[in-house]
């Protein structure tokens, strides 16, 4: 039975998602569920990548991340989002409310964006990029650090960071 191109693009994102959390393992650091984390922060080591993390988003509901780095050998907190759009879609139609969630509703000052596929409308990652790069979100009054890679480049920074 042939799968649903939604079912593709799920299968295709879930890809993107291991081959960070794989990344970041081979880096010494022990996946989890955040709820799992959450129960008991302290039974866990200095080294972690919680997965399905929490955040209340800019139109106040309930959202999640992929993934939050934790470091705590040098207090240091990650927020990680993928993004992968293999195909034409709408994925970078949201673009500018991941933006927004990045500089007023998630808490870390560190955020990484990994967007992948070859899906993506012309200028759609040229202008997350440039919005980043502008630093427009300092009228927020916010001291982030957001960073935008293709799965290469994430590589390349894990590679150097750990």
């Amino acid at each position: 039975m042939p799968r649903s191109q939604g079912n593709k693009a799920n299968s295709s994102g879930n890809t993107l998602e291991a081959t960070i959390e794989s990344t970041l393992v081979g880096k010494g650091f022990m996946p989890m569920k955040y709820r799992e984390w959450e129960k008991n922060k302290k039974k866990y080591g200095a080294k972690l990548i919680l997965k399905n993390v929490p955040f209340y988003t800019i139109y106040e509901h309930s959202g999640y991340t992929e993934f939050l780095l934790k470091d705590d050998t040098d207090n240091h907190d990650i927020r990680i989002e993928c993004k992968w759009q293999q195909v034409s879609g709408s994925v970078d139609e949201k673009f500018p409310y991941l933006y927004l969630n990045c500089i007023e509703a998630m808490k870390e000052k560190d955020i990484i964006l990994v967007i992948d596929g070859d899906g993506y409308k012309d200028g759609a990652i040229k202008w997350l990029k440039d919005a980043v790069k502008s630093r427009v979100y300092q009228k927020y009054d916010c001291e982030k650090n957001i960073r935008v890679f293709n799965l290469k480049e994430f590589i390349i920074w894990a590679n150097t960071q750990f």
